[in-house]
């Protein structure tokens, strides 16, 4: 049985500078996941956010500062905060929001995935499980950002009535519901072929890697991070950032997921979200995830709101997070009046 168990007695500070527990649950096959959890317990609406393939919480930092989160459900006299009843013009509504948001399974403060649980099914059911501990009622506004969103295509596959009675809403953030099973980068040509052989090199090299050469090295995976994952006029507090949370990552899970990708084909579980408010986004310059790969999720879900952000790569959470905040306070919004 999952359960709950505190993180050391830890207290934080939200983005925000609202206080957040710092917790972990641990999943019913023993992996503690650390969690961050900000605003009331009892509000009618709570935003789930899952990030990306070697990003963990704090990929969300901004946004979570960005959002009208009350503050920490742990503390005495919780404050709420209203939530804009659009992204755009000033009229409140005196409901308070909540934000949820954690590190799978071998990422960030989480315990590395077990033997062959390095997969977006087994992430699908680390979701299920810590929403019915610790979000069992009230409507769900799901934020994914690219395997982030992978995983919410497998939850709606595996757990379609959590999906029908609970989620409000959805944001799919520089994703794709089909297989990576080359990775050229959004190079072509020969690049594009030395980038696949490369990629299968290092994905095998990772599955032998200790991940202390990369808590030790995070300088050294800035240039590369920079060239993969970012835009143009990417900042180096940004860079500086993710390669932090690329040094975080357990490497044999990392190569886990990586071989996961290649067997994600989800265009199906989409239809889960028919009729659910979502919002399709990728960045012109995403070379992981490109437009293309948004497209096909907009075409299963043709009421979905499909944005294309010239110029930007596969960090929208960063390159965009202005935009990203806006456009899941507008589904907040949607989902409190609802």
């Amino acid at each position: 049985m999952a359960r709950l168990a505190p993180a050391l007695g830890e207290r934080d500070r939200a983005p925000s500078g609202q206080p957040s527990a710092k917790r972990r649950f641990v999943t019913d096959d023993g992996v503690a996941l650390h969690v961050r959890d900000h605003g009331p317990a009892g509000s009618p609406v709570t935003v789930v956010l899952m990030h990306g393939w070697t990003c963990d919480h704090t990929v969300w930092d901004r946004i979570v500062g960005l959002l009208p989160a009350g503050s920490d459900s742990a503390s005495d006299g919780a404050r709420t905060s209203a939530v804009p009843d659009s992204a755009s013009d000033g009229a409140r509504t005196s409901a308070a929001v909540r934000v949820l948001r954690y590190d799978h399974r071998g990422h960030g403060g989480s315990g590395p995935a077990t033997a062959g649980t390095a997969t977006i099914d087994r992430l699908a059911e680390d979701a299920a499980e810590l929403i019915a501990a610790r979000v069992p009622h009230g409507k769900l506004v799901l934020v994914g950002h690219s395997m982030g969103g992978m995983t919410m295509m497998a939850l709606a596959e595996r757990f379609p009535e959590l999906v029908r009675s609970r989620v409000a809403s959805a944001v799919f953030v520089s994703t794709t519901p089909r297989s990576i099973a080359r990775m050229t980068l959004g190079l072509r040509g020969p690049l594009g072929t030395a980038a696949i052989r490369g990629e299968n090199a290092v994905t095998v090299a990772l599955g032998r890697a200790r991940r202390e050469h990369f808590l030790r090295r995070p300088a050294v995976l800035r240039p590369f991070v920079r060239r993969l994952v970012f835009g143009s006029g990417a900042s180096r507090r940004d860079v500086a950032a993710l390669a932090r949370q690329v040094g975080r990552v357990h490497p044999a899970s990392m190569s886990g997921f990586r071989q996961s990708f290649r067997t994600h084909e989800r265009r199906v579980a989409l239809a889960r979200f028919a009729g659910i408010p979502c919002t399709v986004l990728v960045g012109t310059r995403d070379g992981l995830t490109p437009v293309s790969h948004a497209r096909l999720i907009a075409e299963e879900l043709p009421d979905a709101e499909f944005v294309r952000y010239p110029g930007a790569g596969h960090m929208l959470p960063y390159e965009r997070a202005e935009e990203l905040a806006a456009r899941i306070t507008g589904h907040l919004s949607v989902a409190v009046g609802g």
